[in-house]
C-alpha cells in the first residue's frame, strides 16, 4: 500500500502525491481523479493564445456550417488535459516526457464534456536511465474514449531526487491515507480525506505551491472589479484573492468537501506580492457530526498562507461540510476500501 502523507518528529502531516519508480510495475492500470470539464472560452482562450487560425474552434457561425455543426476543441488543448490529469500518480517520478510514440484523437470533443483518464503502464525500464512506457486514455461522460497517448518518461529513481521532492519525515500508514483504492477497473486515485479521516489536533503541510507573477496582479483586481487606485510601484495581491488561494491549496486534504460554510478571524499580517511563493498550512481544530445531514459532518480548520521564509501573509478559520466516507465523493461512492495487497 502507498501512502500519500509522510509525518515529520513533531507530528506534522506532509502531502505528498505520486508514486515512486520503484513502486510502478508493468500491468497496472490507475484510474485518475478528478475529471475536468470543457468550456468553450477553454477553447477559445487556447485557439487566440497559440495563434491557431482554423475558426472551426472559435467561429461559432462558421462551425456551425461544418459536420461537426458546433465548434470543436482544440485537439492539443485535449492532449495537454490527457497528460496532465494523470499528475498526482506520476507527478512525483516523471521526470520528463522524452517521446509520445502515437497520440490519436478517437472522437469529437465539444464544450461542455468532461473528461476522465486512466493510464496502463506498458513498460518500466531499469537500465541506464530509468524510464516508464505509459498508455493513456481519456473517456468522456458517456464511456466512450475520445483520445489516448502512447508515451514514454524519464524518470527519477528515489535516490536521484531532487532536495525538493525528498520525503520528510516517515510515511503515514494509515489505511486512510491511502493513496488509491483498490477497484475492479485497476487502482483509483484517492482524493481528499473522508470526515471520520480528520482527527482534531491533526496539522497538514499542503504540498502544492502557487508563485503570484507581476501580469497577473492587475488582472486579479481588474476581474474582481476592485478597481481602487493603487500606486503604480505597490504591486500588492488582492487581499480577497489570497482568502481564495489560502483556501484553494488546502483541497488535496479537504477534496471530499461538500461546501464551505464561511470564513472567520480572517487576519492580513502583510501584503503578498509578485514573485512570493505561497503556500498553507492548516489544522483541524474541531469536528461534529451534521445534525439535518447524515452523509456529512461539519469541520472546524485553521489554515494559514505562508511565503518561503515561512512567514505568515495571513489565517483565518473556515467551518466545511465534508462527506463521510461512505457517501462521497458522488461518482464514487461504489469504490472498495483501500486494500493490503498493493
Amino acid at each position: 500500500m502507498h501512502y500519500s502523507y509522510t509525518r515529520d518528529a513533531h507530528g506534522v502531516l506532509h502531502e505528498r502525491f505520486g508514486l515512486s519508480f520503484e513502486a510502478i510495475v508493468p500491468g497496472q492500470t490507475f484510474l485518475h481523479r478528478p475529471g475536468i470539464t470543457f468550456t468553450q472560452q477553454d477553447n477559445v482562450t487556447e485557439a487566440l493564445s497559440t495563434l491557431n487560425s482554423a475558426q472551426v474552434h472559435y467561429d461559432e457561425s462558421y462551425a456551425a456550417r461544418t459536420s461537426w455543426r458546433r465548434p470543436l476543441v482544440v485537439s492539443t488543448l485535449t492532449l495537454q488535459r490527457l497528460i496532465g490529469m494523470t499528475w498526482k500518480t506520476f507527478g512525483l517520478a516523471r521526470r520528463r516526457i522524452e517521446s509520445m510514440h502515437d497520440v490519436r484523437m478517437t472522437r469529437p470533443v465539444f464544450a461542455g464534456d468532461t473528461l476522465v483518464a486512466s493510464t496502463e503502464v506498458v513498460e518500466v525500464a531499469c537500465a541506464g536511465e530509468a524510464r516508464l512506457r505509459l498508455r493513456t486514455a481519456a473517456r468522456n461522460q458517456h464511456g466512450e474514449e475520445v483520445a489516448r497517448a502512447d508515451y514514454t518518461c524519464l524518470a527519477w529513481r528515489s535516490e536521484e531526487w531532487p532536495a525538493a521532492l525528498a520525503p520528510i519525515g516517515d510515511p503515514a500508514s494509515e489505511s486512510r491515507f491511502a493513496s488509491h483504492l483498490e477497484t475492479s477497473g485497476g487502482w483509483l486515485e484517492n482524493f481528499g480525506l473522508a470526515f471520520e479521516d480528520l482527527r482534531d489536533g491533526e496539522t497538514f503541510e499542503h504540498a502544492l505551491h502557487r508563485c503570484v507573477e507581476p501580469h497577473e496582479i492587475a488582472s486579479l483586481a481588474r476581474d474582481a472589479l476592485d478597481w481602487a487606485a493603487r500606486p503604480p510601484d505597490q504591486g500588492a495581491v488582492p487581499q480577497s484573492w489570497l482568502v481564495g488561494l489560502a483556501t484553494a491549496l488546502t483541497t488535496l486534504t479537504l477534496g471530499r468537501v461538500s461546501a464551505n460554510l464561511g470564513w472567520a478571524d480572517v487576519r492580513f499580517f502583510r501584503d503578498a506580492r509578485a514573485g512570493d511563493s505561497l503556500r498553507a498550512r492548516s489544522t483541524i481544530e474541531s469536528t461534529r457530526e451534521s445534525r439535518s445531514r447524515p452523509d456529512e459532518g461539519i469541520v472546524q480548520v485553521h489554515t494559514a498562507l505562508l511565503d518561503a521564509h515561512g512567514e505568515r501573509v495571513l489565517d483565518f478559520r473556515r467551518t466545511l461540510l465534508v462527506y463521510h466516507r461512505h457517501a462521497g465523493p458522488p461518482g464514487e461512492r461504489a469504490s472498495a476500501e483501500p486494500s493490503p495487497s498493493q
